[in-house]
C-alpha cells in the first residue's frame, strides 16, 4: 500500500472523540463537516452509542468549517493508518474526497457516506441518509401550496450551501424547485434555471451568519422577495434577522430542511413555515452496526429497495398543514427533534 504521508497534516484535523472501546479490538471513524452543528452533533452521539453497544473503538474528526475538504483528507488517511474497520463520512466536497475514499476502500476499510452521498454515489461502499430530494421537494409542494395562486407571482430566494455544490445542497434545491412545480433545468446543477420567479441563489455555508449574508444580497437585488428556500434551519434563522432587520419577517415564507429541535421550535414561533426533518442519529447508529458486521464477517450493507441509498426517513413538520401534502405537527416533531 502506499505510504501514507500524514505527518503535520495531524496537528490540522480536529479530533473530537476518543476511543470507546479496547484499542486492539475492531474500530470505526466519523469524520463530519464541523463538530458545532447540532445535526453532526447528534450523529456523534448515535455513533458513540452505538460504538459502545458493539465494542468498538470510535474516532471522531471534523472540518473547522463547512467545506474544510483538506481537514476531511487528512482524517481519512489517519484512519487508515490506525487500522480502522471503517469510515462515516459526511463529505464537504463530495467529488473531491474521492481520491481518498477509494484509497481508504482500496486499503480493505468500509466507507459509509452520511446524509450527503458522494459524487458519483458508488464512490462508497454505501449511503445511508435521508431522501434529500424528497426533502426538498416536500417543502417545494408544501410553499406552494401555502401560496395558493399568489406561487404564479412568487418572487424566490435560494439560500444554497457553497459554491462548489455538494449535493445535498443541489438535491435539497432542486427538489424544493420541483415541488413548487417549476422546471428543472439540469437536475445536477443548482441555478441553471431559467423561471422569472427565481430572484437568485446564494450560499450560507450552512450557517446562521451566511443566511443573513445571502439573504442581504439576494434582497438587494429585489427587495420583495416572498418565499426562501434555505439548505438548513442556521441558514433560515440568519434569513431571518436579514428580513426582520428591514420589516419584512412576517410576510416572508421561509422553508428549510433538518428539524432540529431550535428549528422545530422556531417553527412554532413563527420564524420558519415548515421543514423537513431527518434523523442523523439513525444515520450514525445504523452505519456503526454496518462497520461492525463488516468487520466480524465482511458483510456489506444493502441498499432500501428501489433505491441506490439507504433511506433513514423524512417528515414535513409544521402546525400549517397544506392540502396533499402529508406533514406532521410541531409537537410531533419535538418529541423527534436533535440537538
Amino acid at each position: 500500500m502506499k505510504k501514507l504521508l500524514i505527518g503535520t497534516a495531524l496537528a490540522a484535523i480536529t479530533t473530537a472523540g476518543t476511543a470507546m472501546a479496547d484499542a486492539h479490538g475492531p474500530s470505526a471513524c466519523l469524520i463530519t463537516k464541523t463538530d458545532t452543528n447540532p445535526f453532526f452533533v447528534k450523529m456523534r452521539e448515535g455513533a458513540e452509542a452505538a460504538a459502545e453497544a458493539a465494542g468498538m473503538t470510535l474516532r471522531a474528526y471534523a472540518g473547522k468549517v463547512d467545506g474544510d475538504h483538506e481537514t476531511q483528507v487528512a482524517a481519512i488517511e489517519t484512519c487508515i493508518a490506525d487500522g480502522a474497520s471503517g469510515i462515516l463520512l459526511t463529505a464537504s466536497d463530495t467529488s473531491s474526497i474521492v481520491g481518498a475514499v477509494t484509497q481508504a476502500r482500496e486499503a480493505g476499510l468500509l466507507v459509509i457516506a452520511l446524509d450527503t452521498p458522494l459524487d458519483p454515489i458508488d464512490a462508497a461502499d454505501a449511503t445511508f441518509a435521508t431522501d434529500n430530494f424528497l426533502a426538498g421537494e416536500l417543502i417545494g409542494k408544501w410553499a406552494a401550496a401555502t401560496l395558493g395562486d399568489d406561487a404564479a407571482n412568487a418572487k424566490i430566494a435560494m439560500l444554497d450551501l457553497a459554491v462548489s455544490q455538494p449535493t445535498v445542497g443541489v438535491l435539497r434545491d432542486q427538489g424544493f424547485l420541483q415541488g413548487f412545480g417549476i422546471d428543472l433545468a439540469d437536475p445536477n446543477v443548482n441555478g441553471d434555471e431559467d423561471d422569472p420567479r427565481i430572484v437568485g441563489n446564494d450560499v450560507t455555508a450552512g450557517n446562521e451568519e451566511g443566511g443573513r449574508r445571502a439573504m442581504e444580497n439576494l434582497l438587494a437585488v429585489d427587495p420583495m422577495i416572498n418565499v426562501v428556500y434555505t439548505i438548513n434551519e442556521p441558514a433560515a434563522a440568519g434569513a431571518y434577522e436579514a428580513l426582520k432587520s428591514i420589516g419584512r419577517e412576517n410576510d416572508v415564507l421561509i422553508v428549510s430542511v433538518d428539524g432540529g429541535c431550535p428549528g422545530v421550535r422556531n417553527i412554532a414561533d413563527g420564524v420558519i413555515g415548515a421543514t423537513s426533518q431527518q434523523y442523523p442519529l439513525l444515520m450514525a447508529s445504523k452505519g456503526i452496526e454496518a462497520i461492525a458486521a463488516y468487520a466480524a464477517d465482511g458483510t456489506l450493507p444493502e441498499n432500501t429497495p428501489g433505491k441506490n441509498f439507504f433511506d433513514t426517513g423524512v417528515a414535513l413538520v409544521t402546525d400549517q398543514p397544506a392540502e396533499g401534502v402529508d406533514s406532521i405537527s410541531v409537537a410531533e416533531g419535538t418529541d423527534l427533534c436533535w440537538g
